[in-house]
């Protein structure tokens, strides 16, 4: 019979009183800030329950690979300067992010069919190098042909690097993973789950997409790379997502921040010594006329759009920064909007900051709609969900319901702003996960998601307010504090 050590009444509290040491001096050595109910869960959760309360926070309790140290960047400069407001890129600026640029052309593409057409284009474009980054290659059509487009460039001789994320590609089965790599494309799993548990980095999951051509040319949005994003999810369409290409400066930000995700699932144990912006500012200089001369390596892709300034930059947030820049963005535009704020996620689970932040702004009469999906392919986010929801219906939120699933990540505020990308409006997104969204601030692109938006939530219901019963209400506050620590 097995027999289990005996632990006295004192080596017990010992270590009790261990394990709110660790988590004292790993907090403030590393200088995380923590939600007040977030440090609360994990004290109580070591004190009620150490022998296993401790094995998990050192697995999942740290969220920052780095301390504040990253240098502000300097604010929008020349001719273009006023087309962005200025609280964003003053904020962003502080954050480290790499500065606004013109690009050269931008075209989203909101139906399956075309964003996929658009992704095998810009693979095909690539002359030098094509970086890829994505949560989920799937083992089904969509991923077997962007794998051979992947297999063709690297034949022609083009360096090929593909970066997954392990836990996204859990049920995959790699089936693309031994002709990819005879074909010499150089491929890496972003953390694997087992690996470093020690620093914490197996909850730290990297979401971003993005699909980088010679540095000119950019695919990103929030589509992975599987079946359900562009040609049918089962026996059904596609599920609604956003997806976009640019040409110019923008993609030359995404592989300046793809260079540190490399090099982090290389398996380095530390955030890379230059941040992005710091590694585009290098490449910048070295390439001063990069946004004023035409790409040499190939023809635009769009080049019959009308030339009007398509101001944009790549923001990104993540364990490789110190701030949480994504949720600080949303934050500062729901008190800066003055008529409208849109926003589509699929999953919508808010810090208590943000839920106050769109609550105010509501109760001072801006205008806000929320697209989300009735069902979304979580439950637990669906339950997750359902108190921010009603407080949001409360104040006025204008919230919409699709009868289908919905992955796009947009957010649009006035005329001024708008964001497209792969970050969720939940706390796993906004807190933990590496994520990047561009930001637009031309006005043919804040257009064009704004109208998105405001059209997709004509075709869902208004969310209901109403109370729920007592076991709903206890099971959607455990759910959500769960859903925020992990």
């Amino acid at each position: 019979m097995l027999q289990l050590p005996h632990i006295s009444p004192l080596e017990h509290t010992a270590f009790v009183a261990a394990g709110l040491l660790t988590y004292v001096v790993v907090t403030r050595i590393r200088q995380q800030r923590r939600h007040p109910y977030a440090a609360m869960a994990w004290v109580l959760g070591i004190a009620a329950f150490p022998y296993l309360g401790l094995p998990l926070f050192l697995v999942f309790g740290t969220r920052k690979l780095i301390r504040p140290q990253t240098p502000a960047q300097p604010a929008p400069a020349g001719p273009w300067a006023h087309a962005a407001p200025i609280w964003a890129t003053r904020l962003l600026a502080s954050l480290g992010v790499a500065g606004a640029r013109p690009q050269r052309s931008v075209r989203f593409a909101a139906e399956g069919p075309e964003a996929l057409a658009q992704l095998r284009a810009v693979i095909a474009a690539s002359r030098h190098t094509l970086d890829i980054c994505t949560y989920v290659l799937g083992d089904d059509e969509v991923g077997a042909a962007v794998a051979s487009a992947l297999a063709e460039r690297a034949r022609a001789g083009v360096r090929v690097r593909l970066l997954v994320d392990s836990i996204g590609s859990l049920k995959s089965a790699h089936r693309h993973d031994a002709m990819l790599q005879a074909m010499g494309v150089r491929m890496r799993l972003f953390v694997p789950a087992l690996g470093l548990p020690g620093r914490g980095r197996t909850n730290l999951r990297n979401h971003r997409k993005a699909v980088i051509a010679d540095s000119t040319l950019l695919w990103a949005g929030g589509r992975n790379i599987a079946n359900e994003y562009f040609i049918r999810a089962g026996d059904g369409p596609p599920w609604p997502d956003l997806s976009f290409v640019a040409e110019g400066p923008l993609a030359a930000q995404a592989q300046a921040l793809f260079d540190g995700d490399w090099r982090i699932a290389r398996g380095a144990r530390r955030a890379p010594r230059l941040g992005y912006a710091e590694r585009f500012a290098r490449q910048e200089a070295a390439q001063a006329d990069l946004a004023a001369q035409p790409p040499a390596t190939h023809t635009p892709l769009h080049s019959d759009e009308p030339r009007t300034l398509r101001l944009a930059q790549w923001v990104a947030s993540g364990p490789d920064f110190h701030e949480d820049v994504l949720h600080a963005l949303v934050m500062s535009a729901a008190f800066h909007a003055e008529r409208r704020l849109l926003l589509a996620t699929p999953y919508f689970v808010p810090d208590e900051g943000l839920l106050e932040a769109l609550v105010l702004a509501a109760k001072r009469g801006l205008n806000i709609t929320l697209v989300l999906p009735a069902r979304s392919n979580h439950r637990l986010a669906d339950w997750a969900r359902g108190r921010a929801v009603r407080t949001l219906v409360d104040a006025g939120v204008n919230v919409r319901l699709l009868p289908a699933m919905v992955h796009a990540k947009a957010v649009v505020v006035d005329d001024a702003l708008a964001l497209c990308g792969s970050a969720n409006l939940d706390s796993r997104s906004l807190f933990i996960n590496y994520e990047a969204m561009a930001a637009f601030y031309g006005p043919d692109e804040i257009e064009w998601l704004g109208q998105w938006i405001v059209q997709t939530a004509e075709q869902g219901e208004r969310a209901a307010s109403g109370t729920p019963n007592w076991l709903r209400d206890l099971a959607e506050g455990i759910v959500t504090t769960i859903g925020f620590q992990l």
